[in-house]
């Protein structure tokens, strides 16, 4: 689920370039293009785009490190620059036409407010929006996609994460703060008509000069309805709710700005496509699913998944050639709230459960926390696209329950397998508690059958007294002193033994000195609480005629 968010996300951020290099060529190139200046633009340049991103990363991690900082050079850049210029305010009355005027605190309290308008047909709302935004916060977990080629993961992942969410968060929130406190929402961009109306008031003493009255800004001017009016003014052209050059608008000098929106996009996109095949390598080393081990292999002195570069290749591929990036940023905001809940959930369930081996460092951290998180991101998901969420679900439960019927051969020292030891550890103690009564009373068998392969047929009655039900004990005497590795591979090959033959046992061994010595110790020793055996099943000894006295009197010994 998350190599596919993220092979979605490199598409995204490639589609946002596209975009943006659209406008560029638009504004400053008289509306240069190649086919139409949209979407078909968007799926040649993407293309192209997508082929360079996919060369960088089958170099090698050094280029993209190189390259990656050269765009975050570029990226702060282009923030000073927008900074500068909302500080400096409107160069000119052109600027102001469009709707910038300046930092003003009234602007401010009248932009405070929501005002979804229709786009495409569609009346917008809160989750809409959000679905769209939410992409640009998912570039937050690149570093623990890509921690096989960092020094030491363990500390730079936390300090990175925790470092990137927190400078996104001030940006994001510095941002949208200034645009709404310096730029009108809607404005024709008729400089002649500002200027007229402006210096009409300023003639006349009596009559202050207000911005909100200028015709430029009202509906004297243009819609602000999103679309064509009653009256059949055509839609305002300017302004923060129909401009994306508004960042542009205010900045010191525009064509900074777009390079920092290519920086931003391609460097996203780079790090979606460098890090999605790291992830699905890693998983695909486990074979839990059939075919997933081709992507595994990797090439080159930092084993690189150039298999996986091309799958997610072929992925972004497809998403390019949608071209819109509204509706590819609403599928890949669900994949990545998916991703997201799944996460919080593993957290908060390795913490109920006490798993010794999650031992989060963040004092702050609580299981609470994650298991809200999981479950907003879940409902998040339906209110953004609820069928796009419901096949995701449907899919997400498919993969764990196959994962589940197949039971691969993998240790990952999971939350679930701390699970199975707390749930057994807890009904044993729980069971000591249990009052017996004849009704409930199951033989809990300790079969005295040696090496699991020399009696079969005495293995196998047992199980038929038993049937996975209750309790079936493999024991074995071994009159030798025999190292802590033999005894290992002896319980190995039982247990082998056991799921080959579909037997549900447990396998003990000790050592005796005789038959008698080592089955009065498997009496007294297996079994723990009340999960101990009540019955004990010998095989018949065919040979009592002719075998030695000393076995024989063992034997009877062990009877007794």
């Amino acid at each position: 689920m998350f190599t596919l968010a993220n092979s979605i996300a490199s598409a995204t951020y490639i589609i946002g370039f596209c975009d943006s290099l659209q406008d560029l060529m638009y504004y400053y190139f008289d509306g240069a293009k190649i086919i139409d200046g949209a979407v078909n633009d968007t799926r040649i340049v993407g293309t192209v785009t997508l082929i360079g991103v996919l060369g960088l990363a089958i170099v090698g991690m050094d280029w993209v490190t190189r390259v990656q900082m050269g765009l975050l050079f570029l990226l702060i850049g282009s923030q000073i620059d927008f900074l500068v210029g909302a500080i400096i305010g409107p160069q000119g009355d052109v600027q102001e036409s469009q709707g910038f005027i300046g930092i003003n605190s009234e602007l401010l309290s009248r932009n405070m407010g929501p005002d979804y308008r229709k786009f495409e047909g569609h009346t917008q709302g809160f989750f809409s929006v959000f679905g769209v935004f939410f992409t640009a916060v998912t570039g937050i977990v690149a570093g623990a996609n890509l921690s096989g080629d960092l020094k030491d993961p363990a500390v730079a992942i936390p300090k990175g994460t925790l470092a990137a969410i927190g400078t996104t968060f001030i940006t994001y929130m510095i941002y949208p703060v200034l645009i709404g406190a310096a730029t009108m929402r809607d404005a024709s961009g008729n400089t002649t008509l500002y200027q007229l109306y402006r210096n009409q008031t300023m003639e006349d003493p009596d009559t202050p000069y207000n911005f909100w009255e200028n015709p430029v800004f009202t509906n004297e001017s243009c819609s602000q309805t999103g679309g064509i009016d009653e009256n059949m003014k055509e839609p305002c052209e300017f302004g923060m709710q129909n401009s994306f050059q508004v960042m542009e608008l205010m900045a010191a000098w525009g064509p900074l700005i777009y390079a920092g929106c290519f920086a931003a996009t391609l460097s996203s996109a780079i790090a979606s496509l460098v890090g999605a095949p790291r992830v699905l390598q890693a998983l695909a080393k486990d074979k839990l699913y059939p075919g997933i081990y081709l992507f595994s292999k990797g090439s080159g002195a930092n084993n690189d998944p150039v298999r996986g570069y091309v799958l997610v290749f072929i992925i972004s591929f497809v998403c390019i050639m949608i071209g819109d990036l509204n509706l590819v940023s609403t599928l890949l905001s669900n994949f990545f709230l998916a991703s997201y809940s799944l996460i919080n959930f593993s957290c908060f369930h390795a913490s109920l459960i006490k798993s010794p081996g999650w031992r989060p460092g963040f004092k702050y951290y609580n299981l609470w926390i994650s298991l809200v998180g999981g479950i907003l991101c879940l409902i998040v998901m339906f209110l953004i696209d609820w069928v796009t969420a419901l096949v995701t679900f449907i899919i997400t439960i498919a993969l764990y329950l196959y994962v589940s019927y197949r039971n691969p051969d993998v240790n990952w020292g999971s939350s679930t397998q701390a699970q199975t030891y707390v749930s057994a550890l807890k009904s044993t103690l729980d069971l000591n508690m249990v009052e017996e009564h004849v009704k409930n009373y199951r033989p809990q068998l300790l079969v005295l059958s040696g090496e699991v392969r020399s009696r079969p047929p005495l293995l196998h009655l047992g199980h038929l007294l038993t049937k996975n039900i209750s309790l079936l004990v493999c024991g074995h005497v071994i009159q030798t002193g025999q190292s802590q590795r033999v005894r290992n591979s002896l319980s190995k090959q039982a247990y082998t033994w056991f799921n080959k033959h579909k037997i549900r046992a447990f396998y003990s061994v000790v050592e005796g000195t005789t038959l008698e010595h080592g089955a009065k110790s498997l009496c007294q020793l297996v079994g723990l609480g009340k999960l101990k055996p009540n019955t004990v099943l010998l095989g018949f000894k065919s040979n009592w005629r002719k075998c030695d006295k000393n076995e024989l009197r063992a034997y009877f010994n062990t009877l007794q």
